[in-house]
C-alpha cells in the first residue's frame, strides 16, 4: 500500500480542499477590510504601481551617480540597490499576474522591460510569466520548474548554498538533471509531449544574452579577486596582462551599481523561498500545504532584500488578486487566520528534509494507520 493512501483518499482530498476554501474565504475578508480601509490605494493602482516603479529606477540611477561622484560607498549602494530591485521584484510578480495595466498593454509591457532591466540576472519575465502561473497549479511537484530552478528540494550543502544565489551555477551544476529528469517525467506519465517541449522552450528562453554576459563579468570578477587575495596572504602578486588591468574601472562600476545588489538580492530571495515552499510529499492542488510563513526574527536581514517575502507569499497563494502593499497592510491579520488554520509557521525541520512538509516517520504512522 502507497506510503501517501491516507493522504490521498477521496475524503481526505475533499476536506482539504474545504479548508483550502475556508482559508480563502476568511483571507478575502481581510483584504476586503484593507481594500475598505484604503480605496485610494486600489482606485489608483496602476499610478500606485507606476509610482513604486519609478522611484526604484530613480533610486537606482542615484546611488549609481552618487557612486561614480565618489559620494557614496561602495557597501552603501550595494546595499540600497538590492533593497529598490526587492521592490521591482514586487512589481513583477504583480505585473505577472496582471495587476498594472491590464487594459493599457503599452505601459504594462514597459513596466515589464523596466523590473526586468533592472534585474537582468533573472529570467525573462514574459517568460517567467507562464513558470509562474503553472507554479500555482503545481507548487511543491517534479514540474514546478520556478521552484525547483531555485533548489526548492534539494539536499542541503555547499552546493545548494552556491546555487542559491545564482542561477547560472545552478543549471550548470544541475546539467545532468536537465537532460535526464524530463525524459523521465514523459515516461512516468507526468507531463505530455507539449509539456516536454515547453520545458525545453522555458529553459532556453531562461538564458538571455544580457544576464549570461553579466553573469560571466560576475563570476571573472570575484575569480580575479578571489586570486588577488590569495597572493596576497602569500606575500606574493599576480602578472596580470594590462590589457585585463585596463578594464577594471568600468567592470567595477558595473559590479557595484548593478551585479552585486542583484545578486545580494537573489540570494535572500531564493534563499527565503526556496524554503519556505514545500516540495516532494504535499498534495498536488492542495494549497494550505504548499508553503509555510517564514518570518523568525534572525531572518530579518535577509526580509529586507525581499521585502519581507517570508512574511507574506504564504497569503499569496490564497489570494491572488492583491498588490504587494495591500497583501502587507493585511499581513497581521492574515497571519491571525493563517495561525488559527494550522498553516505552519518557522518550520526550520525544513532545512534537514530538503523540504518536505514530513519525515519518513510521519509516513510510516500513516501506513501503520491505513493497514490497521
Amino acid at each position: 500500500m502507497s506510503s501517501t493512501t491516507g493522504l490521498n483518499s477521496a475524503d481526505s482530498l475533499k476536506a482539504a480542499k474545504q479548508k483550502d476554501r475556508q482559508i480563502q474565504s476568511e483571507l478575502m475578508a481581510v483584504s476586503d477590510r484593507v481594500r475598505n480601509n484604503h480605496p485610494s490605494l486600489v482606485k489608483h493602482q496602476n499610478a500606485v504601481g507606476m509610482g513604486i516603479f519609478l522611484t526604484s529606477i530613480l533610486g537606482m540611477v542615484l546611488n549609481g551617480w552618487l557612486y561614480f561622484e565618489g559620494i557614496m560607498p561602495v557597501w552603501m549602494v550595494i546595499v540600497l540597490s538590492a533593497f529598490w530591485t526587492s521592490l521591482l521584484h514586487e512589481l513583477e510578480h504583480d505585473l505577472i499576474h496582471y495587476m498594472y495595466f491590464r487594459k493599457t498593454p503599452f505601459w504594462h509591457h514597459v513596466m515589464m522591460a523596466g523590473v526586468y532591466l533592472a534585474r537582468p540576472l533573472t529570467q525573462n519575465p514574459w517568460v517567467r510569466r507562464h513558470t509562474h502561473l503553472h507554479h500555482h497549479k503545481v507548487s511543491g511537484t517534479e514540474t514546478d520548474l520556478e521552484e525547483r530552478g531555485i533548489t526548492n528540494g534539494e539536499s542541503w550543502g555547499i552546493r545548494r548554498l552556491l546555487m542559491v544565489g545564482d542561477n547560472m551555477l545552478a543549471f550548470y551544476l544541475r546539467i545532468p538533471k536537465y537532460f535526464i529528469e524530463p525524459r523521465r517525467l514523459l515516461k512516468e506519465g507526468k507531463v505530455n509531449h507539449k509539456d516536454l517541449k515547453n520545458l525545453r522552450l522555458i529553459a532556453a528562453a531562461s538564458f538571455t544574452p544580457l544576464g549570461t554576459t553579466l553573469y560571466l563579468i560576475w563570476h571573472l570578477f570575484v575569480l580575479f579577486h578571489l586570486a588577488n587575495g590569495i597572493a596576497w596572504t602569500l606575500d606574493a602578486q599576480i602578472a596580470w596582462p594590462q590589457w585585463l588591468l585596463a578594464q577594471q574601472d568600468w567592470v567595477t562600476g558595473l559590479v557595484v551599481v548593478l551585479i552585486a545588489p542583484n545578486v545580494l538580492r537573489t540570494f535572500c530571495l531564493h534563499f527565503i523561498s526556496s524554503n519556505m515552499h514545500y516540495y516532494g510529499d504535499n498534495r498536488s492542488g492542495i494549497i494550505h500545504e504548499q508553503c509555510q510563513v517564514m518570518n523568525p526574527w534572525y531572518l530579518l536581514p535577509l526580509q529586507a532584500f525581499c521585502f519581507n517575502f517570508g512574511s507574506t507569499h504564504a497569503i499569496h497563494h490564497f489570494v491572488v488578486r492583491d498588490p504587494f502593499y495591500i497583501r502587507h497592510l493585511a499581513t497581521k491579520e492574515s497571519h491571525e487566520v493563517l495561525r488559527k488554520q494550522g498553516i505552519r509557521f518557522n518550520d526550520m525541520g525544513t532545512f534537514s528534509r530538503a523540504n518536505r512538509m514530513h519525515t519518513k516517520e510521519h509516513y510510516a504512522g500513516i501506513n501503520e494507520a491505513a493497514n490497521a
